[in-house]
């Protein structure tokens, strides 16, 4: 089911409303358009994954257990190329479920029954969040440039962009560091935001650093990542090019 806001609304976002239960997701599409927001529904998981590479919303609101595909799974595979802003919906009121959520990738949790006026609030909050953040999509450490969007990295030399061939771990290693320039990761917290859904070593997380910086090394900005002994690593604009 897919239905436009009748309010005029220049933000003209979409919401995916990813819910089995058709009266629960009546009500959150009622709130929704109400605000403003246009809304597709989706009653499974796997259908929910199809719409979001058709339709590309703005934000999600994912059921936790759904047939085909559970909330879990969805959750995950988006995050493996995505930022898409995602709040998930559960009847677990677990802390440790909440944990999960939030680790996996989730922006927002919210609990079985709730108040649809509240959730339709928390959608608008972090629309707004994210919106004003569209500029910070691609970061900035010196002449490297992550574009978080498109899931790609370059160095630019002169009014060259020279691209890096980066697996998917090595981007989300240089993508995090490069959140916070400067800081020193530790490798347990390089596992905890890059690796979560395996159980690495940490020579694992020094064999994809390792190979992270030869690639930089390839177009001359190896320099940028640094290794401090005994503790991790980081990205430092303020090194010079060895």
């Amino acid at each position: 089911m897919y239905r436009q806001s009748t309010r005029e609304d220049t933000s003209n976002f979409l919401i995916l409303i990813a819910e089995d239960e058709s009266e629960i997701a009546s009500i959150l599409d009622a709130y929704l358009v109400r605000e403003g927001l246009r809304t597709v529904h989706a009653r499974d998981g796997a259908v929910a994954l199809e719409l979001y590479k058709t339709l590309k919303p703005d934000l999600i609101l994912l059921d936790v257990k759904m047939p085909n595909v559970d909330g879990w799974s969805v959750l995950s595979q988006i995050r493996t190329h995505s930022h898409i802003p995602i709040i998930m919906l559960t009847a677990l009121d677990q802390d440790i479920d909440k944990l999960m959520a939030l680790r996996v990738g989730a922006d927002d949790y919210v609990v079985k029954p709730f108040n649809p006026a509240e959730v339709a609030a928390r959608v608008r909050a972090v629309l707004r969040r994210t919106n004003k953040n569209v500029q910070a999509e691609i970061l900035r450490i010196g002449a490297l440039h992550i574009d978080l969007q498109s899931h790609v990295a370059y160095v630019t030399r002169q009014e060259e962009k020279i691209l890096l061939a980066l697996t998917l771990t090595e981007f989300r290693f240089l993508a995090h560091m490069a959140r916070a320039p400067m800081r020193v990761f530790s490798r347990s917290e390089l596992i905890d935001a890059c690796l979560s859904e395996s159980d690495p070593l940490d020579r694992t997380v020094d064999s994809h650093v390792s190979n992270l910086r030869k690639k930089l090394g390839q177009v001359g900005a190896a320099h940028l990542l640094m290794g401090i002994r005994g503790v991790g690593y980081r990205l430092d604009a303020a090194s010079q090019q060895q």
